[in-house]
């Protein structure tokens, strides 16, 4: 029991308080050259090498894990999704305008234009009001305005098969103010 107090005094001597990362790491080193020591005094040089690239290869998965290597490249953890699908982006925004006021444009805007309105609103006013747009759609007309939001309602159909370019402007500068 003496000898188990005294290993405890020496691995929490100046290491951090226990739970700590540094007090973690200084108990898990301590493992690992205890694992070493054992290794190559019962099974010689061969066992320690092979213990001691198992535990390197295991240090490198776990430092990699912890710094958020799962996050960026291989998808383990799952992404915060704040609206239904990809993130609302400018690219292709001439397209899309040229295309609702194209002849043919009611479907379009029915399609494309509209939802991507609905998105681009959705973010803004999650992310400056904190307001889920599809969760709480009362309190995201009111900050939208009564006029506008008939046109990007999520529960409506729009009040015109199309889109009138000054509501459009409307919609735009709205979206900027908010």
């Amino acid at each position: 029991m003496k000898a188990a107090g005294r290993i405890r005094g020496i691995v929490n001597s100046g290491l951090g308080t226990p739970g700590s990362v540094r007090h973690s790491l200084a108990v898990l080193g301590t493992g690992a050259v205890a694992t070493e020591v054992l290794l190559a005094l019962a099974d010689g040089a061969a066992a320690a090498a092979t213990g001691l690239a198992l535990i390197t290869a295991v240090a490198l998965a776990l430092g990699r894990y912890a710094a958020g290597g799962g996050a960026r490249d291989s998808g383990d953890r799952k992404p915060v999704r704040l609206l239904d699908s990809r993130a609302p982006a400018l690219g292709g925004w001439q397209r899309i305008v040229a295309d609702t006021f194209a002849d043919d444009g009611e479907a379009h805007f029915d399609a494309v234009m509209r939802p991507q309105l609905r998105r681009l609103f959705a973010a803004r006013l999650a992310e400056r009001h904190g307001v889920a747009m599809y969760r709480n759609p009362q309190r995201a007309r009111a900050l939208v305005g009564a006029e506008l939001w008939p046109w990007i309602d999520p529960e409506a159909p729009p009040p015109q098969p199309a889109l009138p370019e000054p509501v459009l402007r409307s919609l735009l500068d709205r979206l900027e103010a908010l």
